[in-house]
């Protein structure tokens, strides 16, 4: 299959909503390039900055990827990215977004990325290796095998890292857990191989669950990671000690009903990927639905919240 890659340089600010954007139309995945994450990576010395093309060394604003299917739906989708950029450019007072378009056939893209994702530690334990990829395991380490497809989730963003670092604080031996919009699986399986009982990894793109599934299989963690299409936690009876989502924040408020109705008592709610401009909304439906903060991290520009219900 052939896709139109649609890159979007953008402000940092704005990433989230042509994120959500790009998702709004059925993007077979999204890929957000951030400079500060590849200073990071750099300057840590987990990534070597002579592998990467210059052009990524010089990018200075933030670029939002997008993949289309090249099919007869895209010269319409094209139209309507075209108009939402612009309600978004309008609605934070920004100058025009610059877009590229490249048509890519599956293959080459699956093969050209792969020199941007290296063994990553995102957490005191946790560590993301990707298959191709040798890596020797310190002790202490938690190593999980990742491919992520056409998924577009290596677990770099510091969005995953901090919901990494605190489900790795606040999960406890046999805790059920879900995690909602799984993506590559990399928080459900960290949940698994963290002590968790049993783990359901949800995520609405087809594609994510397919590779979800497959990275499940990958670290042989068939008998505890269960990884379900569904829209968020719709339809679904189930209860957990542990609710995780890394997503956006509407999609957050959206889901924060759900995860009333669906946590044990002192059940925990860690919410990532809330843009700094969106946390004070977030926090405010939160509260309204009678959640209690327990913790607030705050890294590049990002939020990521640890919630409970709180008691009567």
């Amino acid at each position: 299959m052939d896709w139109q890659e649609i890159s979007v340089s953008t402000q940092p600010e704005a990433v989230e909503a042509v994120s959500d954007l790009f998702h709004r139309l059925g993007a077979g995945g999204v890929v957000i390039e951030d400079p500060d994450i590849l200073l990071r990576m750099t300057q840590s010395g987990q990534w070597d900055a002579y592998e990467l093309p210059q052009k990524r060394l010089e990018q200075l604003q933030p670029v939002v990827k997008g993949y289309l299917p090249v099919n007869e739906e895209l010269p319409e989708k094209q139209e309507e990215l075209k108009t939402g950029l612009a309600q978004i450019a309008l609605r934070l007072c920004q100058e025009p977004y610059r877009v590229d378009l490249i048509t890519i056939n599956e293959e080459d893209w699956a093969n050209s990325w792969k020199a941007y994702f290296k063994p990553l530690k995102i957490s005191e334990k946790l560590v993301i290796r990707p298959t191709w990829e040798p890596y020797a395991a310190r002790s202490g380490e938690i190593v999980l095998d990742l491919d992520p497809g056409m998924a577009f989730g290596t677990g770099s963003h510091v969005t995953t890292v901090m919901c990494a670092c605190l489900l790795e604080k606040y999960i406890r031996p046999g805790d059920s857990v879900i995690d909602v919009g799984a993506g590559t699986g990399i928080l459900a399986m960290g949940a698994a191989r963290l002590g968790a009982g049993e783990v359901l990894a949800v995520d609405y793109d087809p594609v994510a669950v397919k590779v979800a599934r497959e990275n499940v299989q990958q670290n042989n963690l068939d008998d505890k990671v269960r990884v379900l299409s569904n829209d968020l936690l719709t339809g679904l009876e189930i209860t957990a000690d542990l609710i995780t989502a890394n997503i956006i924040a509407d999609i957050i408020i959206r889901l924060l009903p759900q995860v009333k109705s669906r946590l044990y008592p002192e059940g925990i709610f860690i919410a990532s990927g809330i843009i700094k401009e969106r946390k004070a909304e977030v926090t405010a439906a939160a509260r309204k639905l009678g959640f209690m903060l327990v913790e607030e991290r705050e890294e590049e520009g990002w939020t990521a919240q640890v919630w409970k219900v709180r008691e009567c």
